[in-house]
């Protein structure tokens, strides 16, 4: 049976994909989200090291374009503001706008750029550069942080995964090993989804012996590794299944939930804290939200305050624990939104100048790098491209920017795409 299953694979690309798929739900008897075994779901997605200090990163990544005018870039001009004032910080140069009073208590640890500047004014390409420093294209899927993170500097731990994204349903690892790819966690109040075995314990065990068997069988035959990938992620998944590191994932027993906020940002944020005590390195919070055409003032009222909030929880809880120093927070968004407001009282896209934010991880902070005009439409000094945020991010985790990997086809690439980090921003 083996081996008929292994003569079919082989006959076309598109047998080997359906053997992959086929025998993992066959075999396995567990439904653990692996989001690269849905090819749809895989195509939709300086100098040497650096600082090094962060050994972890959370990019709280804002989905739909962050109003930098009303966040972290705010002006003096009213008709510029429109429902938002300017609010001061604990260190002068940071200013903050007015719904972020919490956070403002932790200007002295804010680095802020205001010079960040892109062409991509869409949001599927502008989202998809500012998460791996790549533009979007059709031929090739580019890894996000972490993938490259753990291609570069290795795996850390044996039963935690290297990546977790949290308010996505699905990832990929790009044209690296599927192996790699982050465990999703579309919802952080829910833990990791479907992690009750279909079958008893033995019979379970059994098939991860027949999948490794196919897998191994399948590679000698053809030379393609990918079996060897999703076996190698089952055997992970598996690991996880039977550890206590799963525990790190249940929130119900967490003292901190109402002070980070019960929303799925507050919760994702918290989530991340817990994986960055269990040596997680690198962790995406997606939030969405954030395109306000219309209505700015609701949404701001709705979407600020759990911004706010979220943030200065996290970094008062890391600051606490002491892992402030040893783990970097990064804000961002696809671009910003216009200092015009529009027919319906909301912001349109504006790639050409916007803003995000370092805390933690060697970065030092009550500073402000860079500047738009008095209506920041665009960048007076100091640009920024998502590029340079990226490579910024990979110098603060000691990550070797000027390496080259190599994609199935041979093509080179580097960490955030030969960005030039800003190394002013560190102390």
């Amino acid at each position: 049976m083996i081996h008929q299953l292994i003569d079919l694979a082989g006959r076309s690309s598109h047998s080997r994909r359906r053997f992959i798929e086929s025998t993992a739900k066959m075999t396995l008897g567990v439904s653990l989200s692996v989001p690269f075994l849905n090819p749809s779901a895989a195509r939709a997605q300086a100098a040497a090291g650096g600082g090094g200090k962060a050994k972890s990163l959370i990019y709280i990544y804002l989905s739909g374009g962050m109003t930098h005018l009303d966040t972290f870039d705010p002006k003096t001009d009213k008709t510029v503001m429109g429902p938002s004032e300017v609010l001061n910080t604990n260190a002068d140069p940071v200013k903050l706008g007015n719904l972020m009073e919490k956070t403002a208590k932790h200007g002295d640890k804010l680095a802020v750029i205001n010079s960040m500047s892109s062409t991509n004014g869409a949001h599927e390409q502008g989202q998809y550069i500012m998460r791996t420093g790549y533009n979007k294209i059709s031929t090739i899927v580019h890894p996000t942080i972490g993938p490259f993170a753990e291609e570069l500097l290795g795996k850390r731990g044996e039963i935690l995964p290297d990546s977790v994204v949290v308010g996505q349903g699905t990832s990929n690892a790009g044209y690296l090993s599927p192996a790699l790819s982050p465990l999703p966690i579309a919802d952080p109040t829910g833990g990791v989804p479907n992690t009750s075995l279909l079958t008893e314990t033995d019979r379970f065990d059994r098939r991860m012996e027949i999948a490794s068997k196919l897998g191994n069988q399948f590679i000698e035959k053809f030379k393609y590794h990918g079996p060897k990938s999703y076996v190698e992620y089952y055997d992970q998944a598996n690991k996880l299944l039977k550890s206590t590191e799963l525990e790190a994932f249940d929130l119900n027993s967490e003292s901190m939930r109402d002070a980070y906020g019960m929303n799925r940002l507050g919760q994702g944020c918290l989530l991340a804290r817990r994986l960055v005590e269990r040596g997680v390195r690198v962790i995406e919070v997606v939030s969405g939200g954030w395109d306000m055409h219309q209505d700015l003032q609701t949404n701001l009222q709705s979407r600020v305050p759990e911004l706010d909030q979220a943030l200065a929880t996290l970094i008062e809880d890391l600051s606490d624990k002491g892992l402030l120093d040893s783990t970097l927070i990064a804000v961002g968004s696809e671009f910003g939104r216009t200092s015009e407001i529009n027919m319906n009282s909301g912001r349109d896209h504006q790639p050409a100048a916007y803003s995000t934010a370092l805390v933690g991880g060697g970065v030092k902070g009550g500073q402000v790098y860079g500047a738009t005009d008095k209506r920041g439409k665009k960048v007076e000094s100091n640009p920024v491209k998502p590029e340079d945020f990226l490579a910024t991010i990979g110098y603060a985790m000691g990550i070797p920017l000027d390496k080259t990997i190599y994609s199935p086809s041979r093509r080179p690439f580097t960490f955030a795409n030969e960005g030039k980090p800003v190394e002013a921003l560190f102390g």
